[in-house]
This record gives C-alpha cells, structure tokens and sequence, in this order.
C-alpha cells in the first residue's frame, strides 16, 4: 500500500476483503480522507462478522459490492475472466460516499462463479489508473507461485512506478485523451492492492 489516505481490511474466518479510497481532496475541508476510509473498512468488517456462519461462500461464487473507481479482476487461466465495472460521473470525478449525493444504494452489486485456482486482485483506482489490465495479468502470470501478499506488493510497486512517469501510457492518460485532454503518463495517487487466491473446496481462500 503507498499512501495514506486508503483503507484496507481482509477477514480471513470470514474469508472476506476489501479496500477503500479516500477522497484526497477532502483534506482542504479539514477532513482526514484516510480515517475515513479504515472507519468504512472497519464497520463493513463489523457487519461481516454479524452475519450467520456459512453466509460467505467465495469458494464457489465471489459475492461483491463496489462503488466508484476502485474495483477487481478474477483472472483464470492467465485471462481476465471479470472485471468490476468504474462508476463516475464524469471523467475523473468517480461515485463517491460522503457528503454528496451518492450512497451505497448505487453501489454496483455482482456475482462471480470462481474456480481453484482464479486470482482475485482488488485495488483501488491508483492501480487501475497506472496499470493497463494487460500489465497485471503479465505480474499474476509470472508471480502466481508467489504468496498473494508478495503479489500484491509487486503489482503496487509498478504501478507505484508509473504513477510519476510523465512519459508513460496509462490507462489514465488515455481516458484523459478521450475526453480531449492534452495528458499523458501516470497520476500520483494512493495504491492499495490486495490479491487472494481461490483454493479447492474445503481450504480457505489465501490472501
């Protein structure tokens, strides 16, 4: 994770993760993003635990819920078998939750049949926005045999690369270009990832 203003919590009885964004602009407003974001995590985790044992099953369908620009990819076979849709406004201007209109009942809600073996990598839009999807499946495809956390922690590492690179093509650059902005190379943002490997059934899912 590079940054501060991000949070991030996994559960692993529960076998449940997550990652939140802070919106970093609040910070003028006298409001501290990255508290806010762990305070979300935290609560979210809270309501995890309340549920009745056996209500989380991921070993066989990935049950989410996302809202803005953060989001997933389940990658099997070395493919990205799904990927979670972005949710903004407009360009650069993602579904948030807070003091503006949105709330969680716009929050993109899905259903992923998983198999042993998928790799689920969560990130917020820091990784999105400096790595091309084909850029992730090339670090899962080489570092799969890796421990998930290691995996995690390289593919943050690159995209922690490519945000200050005023040279690279990014995904960000180019959904500036679409809108007819003169930008190209990374965005300097915060970047959590968490990666967890889906086992066979009866073994936990393996962050």
């Amino acid at each position: 994770m590079f940054g501060e203003d991000s949070g991030i919590r996994w559960n692993i009885e529960k076998e449940t993760f997550g990652v939140a964004d802070g919106v970093g602009g609040w910070a003028k407003k006298g409001v501290d993003a990255g508290k806010y974001a762990r305070a979300l995590m935290f609560n979210s985790e809270l309501a995890v635990q309340h549920q009745p044992v056996g209500w989380v099953d991921p070993r066989k369908i990935l049950r989410a819920v996302n809202i803005g620009d953060s989001g997933f990819l389940v990658i099997r076979n070395g493919k990205i078998e799904y990927k979670s849709r972005v949710q903004q406004h407009r360009f650069n201007c993602p579904f948030q939750l807070g003091k503006c209109n949105d709330n969680p009942s716009l929050a993109q809600g899905s259903r992923v049949f998983v198999e042993p073996g998928d790799v689920v990598v969560a990130g917020t839009d820091g990784m999105f926005d400096n790595l091309n999807d084909s850029d992730i499946v090339e670090i899962v495809n080489q570092g799969v045999k890796k421990a998930p956390h290691k995996l995690a922690r390289t593919i943050a590492k690159l995209a922690h690369r490519n945000s200050p690179d005023r040279c690279a093509i990014t995904p960000f650059s180019k959904a500036a270009q679409e809108v007819g902005l003169d930008f190209v190379g990374g965005k300097r943002d915060d970047i959590t990832v968490v990666v967890a490997y889906i086992g066979p059934p009866g073994k936990r899912l393996v962050f």
